[in-house]
């Protein structure tokens, strides 16, 4: 499709601490006992996209995020790792690398995505309405663990406290609005309203972080733009403004206010405003005619920013939070047990071959115990994931909880809707509920904890 790809993977998420560390960066986050990257890689190798540019924030991190990818796709992706530096934001990463792409096209897409939507659909939209900007939006998750301990949205779901407004046309093919990240109620200008004559508001769809830019439009972008630091909250509502600005309208004729023709510049405006209102009851607005230079030639439109809507019964969660992480680990081996790349045995659980189990333990429904870990007599797991290579005591109890690799738990503790990094150690009868533990902490013997999250101090 002479795409070139472009992986968005992140660095040491303030927001994922304690979970991740110089050691473990995003990209490297367990989800389903493998790297959270792996999924997004994996999309691409099925959509047949396999040139990527695999983009890492800190030095450290890309050398280990790049170690990984070599080892895991050799002779399946061809993958350069670029390093940024830390906090450049996503269009500011691009903006680093801007000199690599070549492309016509540029699939940009998040490392975080756990997803089963095909990314080549994404980008046949792109290239069926020439656009200069597609959009991938997704049914916006509700977080919050449910009592049943599946996760996404289900009956005792937490409403979140931001939301992001997207406004389509008609047809549902374009993006005509789009604020993100809002607390309270927003105004929309009549303006807006007036250039696409209808509009369909929506707080159900969630911006999925997937975007088809032309690659021509995005380096113009990112070079006039300088303070773009990010491509959902600065590089796409700018898209769309234009797309609906006079400038863009009147096909590069912007309005001129020094040299006296404001007024003429005007009465051409309020025209083409009432040739679209007008018009607005056709299949697309992009398919309405603007005024030309001259003020009497048309010109069909040419700047679309388009939208691609995965289907309801699609999956696409990013991993951008500690609740996040929780729900998609849980997902993966439960509602969307397809994504784990795994085969379920009769009883809906993932024992590798190589765990041993003690006297009387049970694995329930929805659990992956991973390769060579062991756990001693009268141990209950529910609804959890546990790593590679644990050692787990006897009388101890997972419940809703992700232990990831190495991590030695003494008897008789009791872990509940926890996160219990690489390399940690509990001893006997500790009691955590909704904690995070961070990669090789001590937990002493006897300890309660609800709600901390526990870590060693970065040097």
């Amino acid at each position: 499709m002479d795409f070139q790809v472009v992986v968005l993977a992140g660095g040491t998420s303030k927001n994922l601490v304690p979970l991740v560390s110089k050691e473990v960066p995003k990209a490297l986050l367990p989800v389903g006992n493998r790297p959270v990257i792996s999924y997004v890689l994996e999309l691409l190798e099925l959509s047949n996209l396999k040139d990527l540019i695999v983009v890492v924030e800190g030095q450290d991190a890309a050398v280990r995020v790049g170690s990984w990818i070599s080892g895991a796709y050799v002779d399946r992706l061809h993958v350069e790792v670029a390093a940024v530096p830390e906090d450049v934001g996503t269009a500011g990463a691009l903006r680093a690398i801007a000199h690599h792409l070549t492309a016509k096209d540029i699939l940009v897409v998040s490392g975080d995505i756990v997803s089963d939507v095909p990314l080549g659909a994404v980008a046949a939209a792109h290239r069926r309405h020439d656009a200069v900007v597609t959009a991938m939006l997704c049914s916006a998750p509700v977080s919050g663990p449910s009592e049943s301990g599946s996760s996404v949205g289900k009956d005792k779901a937490k409403k979140p406290g931001r939301y992001n407004i997207i406004g389509l046309d008609p047809t549902k093919q374009f993006l005509v609005y789009i604020a993100t990240e809002l607390e309270k109620d927003i105004r929309i200008q009549k303006s807006i309203l007036r250039a696409v004559g209808q509009m369909e508001i929506r707080s159900d769809l969630m911006d999925a972080h997937l975007y088809a830019f032309k690659r021509s439009v995005l380096h113009e972008v990112l070079d006039q733009k300088d303070t773009f630091q990010s491509l959902k909250q600065d590089v796409l509502p700018y898209l769309v403004r234009c797309q609906l600005s006079s400038e863009v309208l009147l096909n590069g004729a912007p309005q001129t206010e020094e040299n006296g023709n404001e007024k003429a510049s005007s009465q051409n405006n309020q025209l083409m405003l009432s040739q679209i209102l007008a018009n607005s009851s056709t299949p697309s607005f992009h398919e309405l005619y603007a005024l030309g230079p001259n003020g009497s030639t048309p010109v069909r439109r040419t700047h679309k920013c388009c939208v691609y809507i995965a289907g309801k019964s699609k999956y696409c969660v990013r991993l951008n939070s500690i609740q996040a992480f929780s729900d998609i680990n849980r997902d993966v081996i439960g509602d969307a047990s397809h994504l784990s790349g795994y085969s379920f045995s009769p009883q809906n659980n993932i024992i590798h071959p190589s765990a041993e189990l003690g006297s009387k333990t049970t694995v329930g429904p929805h659990c992956m115990l991973g390769e060579g870990s062991q756990m001693g007599d009268k141990c209950s797991v529910k609804r959890s994931v546990i790593g590679r290579h644990c050692r787990i005591g006897s009388n101890v109890k997972v419940v809703n909880s992700v232990v990831m690799n190495h991590v030695t738990i003494g008897d008789g503790c009791s872990i509940q809707n926890s996160i219990i990094c690489s390399n940690v150690q509990l001893q006997d009868r500790v009691v955590l509920k909704d904690c995070q533990v961070g990669a090789g902490f001590v937990v002493t013997a006897g300890s309660e904890c609800k709600g901390e999250a526990l870590a060693k101090k970065e040097k």
